[in-house]
């Protein structure tokens, strides 16, 4: 994949204007986000956004601070449901499922489409229980399910030599780069369909950021992942296709590749290259 070159910034702010981004040709489909809208109050965040998102691949979402790429991520596990004053429209579609319908299970979206946020958030509990906190909470308590689910998760999330020795130990004694792999490890323990990570490497160091990617690839051939990111350079590294967002819209959506080589917007060239941003 080709070096991104970063030049100087220039002082020039592209215009709002531009043409719906084509679709993208793949499949099978994990998520549909057919005509999203989202609002804040009176303050549209999200404007008519249409993609879809392919099964065992990494998507990234990029774009400069406030562009929606959060909150985009957010819908697709219903987490803006907890912030007053938010109205969503549109489809948003798990596995063929709409997780907007009338008499959907939130908790089961959430179990379906699990989520690591940009702070490791462990639990003041020990190690073994962070994992199988969320079998606990879906009613299970066979300590032989519990056990094989904990060395399962902490195996996938290349935590598991690190740790066997010590599963009782606070989750709080963990590195920084621990304390979140553990947390992609609980994520994983409930077996969820989709991954949603809202920059997850943002506060590691590079060498805890190395080992994330190289869990996200390891563990892409079980989950679809979606990540926002605002290093380019990681989404170059790890997505498999990404999504460029500008104040609220979808500008962009090819293989990553190509939109870090052969981007066909404007705006998108002026972001990957360091122009504005």
């Amino acid at each position: 994949m080709a070096t991104i070159s970063m030049p100087e910034p220039v002082l020039r702010t592209p215009t709002a204007t531009f043409a719906p981004p084509p679709p993208l040709e793949r499949a099978p489909t994990a998520v549909s986000i057919q005509h999203a809208n989202v609002w804040y109050g009176e303050q549209q965040a999200i404007h008519d956004i249409s993609l879809d998102l392919p099964a065992n691949q990494v998507t990234a979402f990029i774009g400069p601070s406030g562009c929606g790429k959060s909150t985009l991520l957010r819908c697709l596990n219903r987490m803006n449901d907890l912030i007053d004053g938010v109205r969503i429209t549109g489809d948003f579609l798990v596995q063929d499922r709409n997780i907007y319908s009338g008499g959907t299970d939130v908790i089961d979206v959430r179990r379906r489409v699990g989520m690591v946020f940009q702070k490791s958030n462990p639990l003041a509990k020990s190690i073994y229980e962070n994992v199988v906190y969320g079998l606990r909470v879906a009613g299970i308590r066979d300590r032989p399910t519990l056990d094989a689910a904990c060395e399962r998760a902490l195996r996938a999330a290349a935590l598991w030599d690190e740790v066997k020795d010590r599963l009782h130990s606070s989750g709080l004694s963990l590195s920084g780069g621990q304390q979140q792999r553990l947390c992609i490890a609980r994520t994983i323990a409930i077996e969820p369909d989709i991954i949603l990570m809202d920059e997850p490497c943002s506060a590691l160091d590079p060498i805890a950021t190395q080992r994330i990617e190289e869990l996200i690839q390891e563990i892409k051939p079980q989950y679809t992942i979606i990540m926002v990111t605002h290093n380019l350079q990681q989404a170059a590294r790890v997505s498999d296709q990404t999504a460029f967002f500008w104040l609220g819209k979808l500008v962009e959506f090819s293989r990553t590749i190509e939109v870090f080589t052969n981007p066909k917007s404007k705006h998108t060239e002026d972001y990957v290259t360091g122009r504005f941003g």
